[in-house]
């Protein structure tokens, strides 16, 4: 029987000598993890985050590497997971003190999603990709400064929002515009009043009224281009259309 029992103990320090791991504490787990986030080792990190978690799914260290691995996998490029992490947290800790994070990193992740690694995305024009990953973005950084209007993270996040609804109401011109060259002139200023309509305050407001009344002229609608004129007029005196003198003739048999 003590042979038996001097044969198991010995097992077991050669065990803990093959897998150290095995008889690492939750601050062990922890304080490796976050030294391979820090280092840059994203991947590294999220396998020690998860590992802990397995072992010890209660308590503060479990919180915060959930939390963790959203940011190791934002860091990562994986959008699509970090934005599963956060959602996971927000799901299993709602009145967590770093539910604003979590939202925050939502939103950041959206913001990010699908640039990926093509090299031809790293110079396009965020408004000429698909706006739903940038709409999300936005609802994200929304629902932040909602409901925690005096995180630390809302001004950034109120910041975001005004790039994302310009970029949105530029979107919405560029497909006014796609319809224009294509001779759907009733699209296109349809398109285009959703411009003022979503986004009043966008800078983009300017070409979508210069739309409109391209648009409108086109159509033989001269009512309807002149009042959108006296609105381009009012709002924006310098542009050359809104300076055009009312001939009743369509603006491009004025040259």
């Amino acid at each position: 029987m003590l042979l038996f029992s001097a044969v198991l103990s010995g097992c077991g320090v050669l065990g803990e000598k093959l897998d150290p791991q095995k008889s690492w504490t939750v601050e062990q787990f922890y304080r490796a993890a976050k030294d391979e986030l820090d280092g840059g080792n994203n991947l590294g990190a999220i396998k020690l985050y998860e590992q802990l978690e397995a072992k010890y799914p209660f308590g503060k260290f479990a919180q915060q590497a959930q939390l963790d691995v959203a940011y190791a996998n934002y860091k990562e490029g994986e959008t699509a997971a970090a934005i599963a992490a956060a959602d996971r947290f927000i799901k299993l800790h709602p009145n967590h003190p770093a539910v604003d994070y979590a939202i925050y990193l939502k939103g950041l992740a959206h913001y990010k999603l699908d640039l990926g690694f093509l090299g031809s995305w790293l110079t396009q024009d965020m408004s000429e990709r698909d706006p739903k990953a940038l709409r999300e973005s936005f609802d994200s950084f929304k629902e932040l400064v909602e409901r925690f209007p005096e995180s630390r993270y809302a001004d950034d996040a109120r910041a975001r929002m005004v790039f994302l609804v310009n970029t949105l109401a530029r979107h919405e011109v560029q497909v006014a515009q796609y319809y224009f060259n294509r001779g759907a002139y009733l699209a296109a200023a349809n398109r285009a009043q959703t411009t003022l309509t979503r986004y009043p305050q966008a800078p983009a407001n300017q070409e979508a009224l210069v739309m409109m009344v391209r648009a409108y002229e086109k159509l033989e609608m001269k009512q309807l281009a002149d009042d959108t004129r006296r609105v381009l007029q009012k709002n924006f005196p310098a542009n050359a259309m809104a300076a055009l003198p009312a001939s009743g003739k369509p603006w491009w048999k004025l040259w």
